[in-house]
């Protein structure tokens, strides 16, 4: 039998793991919310114990670790805190040993950030600084990593979990968490200072438009007119900048689409949560390791057409597939749905044209804007404000064309009168007293709104 010094290698055979201390009680399971609250150990002494972990593993047993040997790893940990003498109590060992454990089954330093449901994007700027951002501030966290070589075994665990990779010749990568959540990583030499990776994490429960409404990003009035157009089959395009709330808006409208309709998404990484039982999801696929085999979203929608569906929900217009989305609602496939990056209607309505220029060259200014009035019914921008918060700022309705020039109308508006020593913006959501064209659609298809819902006025 080897002594208490020896490292005993775990998985090598079925022997029982020596622990030369005695325990009154089996180690703890400390849950990874608990694991959060407390403080980061020493990276000194987490990073010691990980490394003698790592000697006493098989290969196959750390690369194939498997849920069911947690509880014999995690005692093999605290037998190491034991042997080294570390001043910690019962509790602090059980936390470390989970800290560690994070190593192995987890993603290290993040999990815990990844797991703390407060969390909306985990920000790592090189192996030194960690950011999140909670309720639309970003705070800098004590998170660090041991090195540069300890992230990018991080970096190397994110993206091979979805058969991608990064290296010098290929630097950047689009990848996706178990759980969802987006990842960008983009490595030296691009990134000067070191690996970076961005993290936008997505609620275990979507929000719903209750939330919404509760956190007053919209007004009753306005949701209810956006569900109205959504049943309605009118094409809606949503506008907004980074983290303004696009797709979180886009899950929520999304609700107020019938149960017998088929639903098709086709996204550049897969975000969205729809609810319904008939939907279709597809993905882009980026170019392998020889720089083949890429699909572009254009390519998605085109196929998409080919598979009866009642609706297409695009994640985010990007560039030529602007054009074919436009043409699928020109040509039956009314009532689709679409994110895109802009600052106001407006600037959705030129970045718009652009993009379809991008598909074709041939057609007339005049042209592409006759195919935008005809195809989108609705802009809904959605802005963050200086406090963080996330609300709905403008409901424009394409009115049609008049001479060369798409005109536009103001539904609803959300007007900002201030802000407080607090930092928290002050404003008021109106409603512009217009009645919207889109009106006699949605009442031809059954849907009745209140008419005094465009005069409405809330402060919030």
């Amino acid at each position: 039998m080897p002594s208490p010094n020896d490292p005993t290698e775990i998985g090598q055979s079925s022997a029982t793991i020596e622990v030369p201390i005695e325990f009154s009680a089996p180690p703890r399971h400390v849950s990874p919310s608990a694991v959060a609250e407390i403080r980061h150990f020493p990276a000194r002494d987490t990073q010691a114990i990980h490394e003698e972990l790592l000697s006493q593993l098989h290969p196959e047993r750390l690369i194939h670790a498997r849920p069911e040997d947690k509880e014999e790893m995690r005692k093999a940990i605290i037998n190491i805190i034991a042997r080294r003498r570390m001043p910690y109590s019962g509790v602090e060992r059980d936390q470390l040993a989970e800290q560690v454990l994070q190593e192995v089954y987890g993603y290290g330093p993040l999990q815990p950030l990844i797991d703390d449901e407060t969390v909306d994007d985990i920000l790592v700027n090189t192996h030194t600084t960690v950011y999140v951002e909670r309720k639309g501030i970003i705070e800098e966290t004590d998170v660090r990593f041991y090195n540069r070589e300890h992230l990018m075994h991080i970096i190397d665990r994110i993206v091979s979990a979805v058969g991608r990779h990064v290296d010098e010749s290929s630097p950047m990568v689009d990848a996706r968490l178990s759980n969802g959540s987006r990842v960008n990583i983009i490595i030296p030499p691009l990134a000067l200072d070191g690996p970076i990776i961005s993290i936008r994490k997505f609620g275990v429960r979507p929000l719903t438009a209750e939330n919404l409404v509760a956190s007053k990003s919209i007004t009753p009035e306005m949701l209810e007119f956006l569900k109205a157009a959504v049943k309605a089959k009118l094409s809606c395009l949503i506008s907004g900048g980074t983290g303004a709330g696009k797709t979180t808006l886009l899950n929520v409208l999304s609700r107020s689409i019938g149960p017998r309709e088929r639903i098709i998404t086709v996204e550049d990484s897969a975000e969205l949560k729809l609810q319904q039982k008939h939907v279709v999801r597809l993905e882009c696929r980026p170019a392998n390791v020889e720089g083949r085999g890429q699909i572009r979203q254009r390519e998605l929608v085109v196929n998409a057409l080919r598979m009866r569906p009642d609706r297409i929900v695009l994640g985010e217009v990007r560039g030529e597939e602007a054009l074919d989305l436009l043409q699928a609602m020109n040509t039956g496939h009314d009532g689709s749905l679409a994110t895109i990056h802009a600052n106001s209607p407006r600037d959705a309505i030129t970045r718009l044209e652009s993009m379809v220029l991008m598909g074709s060259t041939n057609l007339p200014e005049k042209a592409i804007k006759q195919q935008i009035s005809n195809a989108i019914h609705l802009i809904i921008q959605a802005s963050r404000l200086s406090d963080g918060r996330r609300c709905i700022t403008n409901i424009t309705e394409l009115s049609g064309m008049q001479g060369d020039v798409l005109t536009t109308q103001e539904i609803f508006t959300f007007e900002k009168s201030g802000v407080d020593s607090q930092g928290r913006v002050h404003g008021a959501f109106r409603g512009m007293g217009l009645r919207p064209r889109c009106l006699e659609v949605i009442a031809t298809a059954g849907v009745a709104l209140a008419r005094d819902i465009f005069d409405h006025r809330m402060e919030v």
